[in-house]
């Protein structure tokens, strides 16, 4: 993580610093009001009245809760898209802010609220300069991307249809990096997330006869020290991997050798060559040592979020624009990548695109928790800074094609 502070002046157009104070409240009225996956309706109400305020055409009611909203230019173009996600997360908020949670358990703990506010701020300039846009801009409002996830069902649902998409931007709002940084690079900048939950049927007993027994817990613990050879032993040293086990549960009694245990964990990777590599390697693992005990298990693995991969040409593109709103010592950062995942990534599986980071720490003013933290909470500055590189990103695609 880049921590130096940075004093920066961000080159933002005046109609977006006059759109400042409308940013942040439009944020904070979202952060009042947290909503899960896929129950995101006052998000989508409070979305939608603002688009049809700005006379704005969009679609709601997409994936359950998604939007899709199309601002037309008056001059032939390209379709480019941004994507914003919606929905919060189960976190009791601990910030002591006028805008703090209103709903007990619940909490913009990731920066969404903001990803939206930028949207909104984008669709409101363009729905005001339609005789300059080259093209089309299609505003892509998805639920659920903590989880389940969102942005498949939208583009099953035709997200990225009528009209179709040339290319996808989208970013995040992100404590790992200062205000006034931008993490944009080429290839892999977010990980595959797969997750796995195991059941090991051993056989209970007194714990001073462990003769009469399979012990659950001996064998739970061999299969945690030995998953940790998979990084080590499977993968390409020169490839980054994650295995954590998140999770051991077994026994009820000092004296008592558990008959079973559970346990469950998460998988990361960039490299999509390793998909279905480690999975197996996984249950190879559990089936050889319960075997090797005469235990018995139940596995069950499966695949949540792929990598997510940029586009070389639209990384470079928001690499160049990032770096005419944000000239600083650091600027934009290239080594930005994240074993974190994001649905993002299949936006990106089907059209070329760029997902990148946007500092919004600042250590002095006590925000640079990190995410899903219950104290969570970012420099609001940002918010016109995501907006004025989404527009300088709409203009330079829409004037490079052809």
């Amino acid at each position: 993580m880049v921590t130096t502070p940075v004093t920066f002046t961000p080159h933002i157009r005046p109609e977006i610093q006059l759109l400042q104070a409308d940013l942040v409240n439009w944020r904070r009225d979202l952060h009042q009001h947290p909503e899960l996956g896929f129950e995101e309706f006052r998000t989508a109400e409070v979305v939608s009245q603002k688009l049809t305020e700005w006379g704005i055409d969009h679609q709601t009611g997409v994936a359950k809760t998604g939007i899709i909203a199309t601002v037309e230019g008056d001059l032939p173009g390209p379709v480019l898209a941004i994507r914003a996600d919606m929905d919060a997360l189960p976190v009791q908020e601990a910030n002591q802010v006028p805008y703090r949670s209103k709903h007990d358990g619940r909490m913009h703990a990731c920066g969404h609220d903001g990803h939206v506010a930028i949207a909104l701020g984008t669709a409101y300039h363009l729905s005001r300069s339609r005789e300059h846009l080259k093209g089309t801009l299609k505003l892509i409002f998805q639920p659920a991307e903590e989880s389940p996830g969102g942005a498949k069902p939208m583009i099953e649902e035709g997200a990225l249809k009528n009209p179709d998409v040339d290319a996808i931007i989208g970013l995040h709002l992100w404590n790992n990096l200062p205000l006034g940084t931008i993490g944009v690079r080429s290839g892999p900048l977010m990980a595959a997330v797969e997750l796995f939950e195991c059941h090991i049927q051993g056989k209970g007993g007194h714990g001073a006869m462990p003769h009469q027994t399979v012990d659950s817990v001996v064998v739970a613990a061999q299969i945690v020290n030995a998953l940790q050879t998979i990084v080590s032993r499977t993968v390409n040293p020169l490839e980054s991997a994650v295995v954590t086990v998140g999770e051991l549960h077994a026994g009820v009694a000092n004296n008592v050798i558990a008959d079973s245990a559970r346990m469950t964990g998460t998988v990361r990777y960039f490299n999509p060559e390793l998909e279905n590599v480690i999975g197996k390697r996984v249950e190879d693992i559990v089936a050889g040592i319960c075997q090797s005990h005469g235990a018995t298990y139940d596995l069950n693995y499966w695949p949540l979020y792929p990598a997510v991969i940029n586009d070389d040409k639209m990384a470079q593109l928001v690499r160049s624009v990032a770096e005419t709103v944000i000239e600083t010592p650091v600027g934009v950062v290239p080594e930005c990548q994240t074993m974190g995942g994001e649905d993002m990534s299949y936006f990106l599986q089907e059209v070329p695109g760029c997902y990148f980071f946007v500092g919004a720490a600042n250590k002095e003013r006590g925000l640079a928790y990190p995410h899903h933290h219950p104290r969570f909470d970012f420099d609001e500055t940002a918010l016109g800074i995501g907006v004025e590189i989404f527009l300088r990103c709409i203009e330079k695609f829409s004037s490079e094609s052809h």
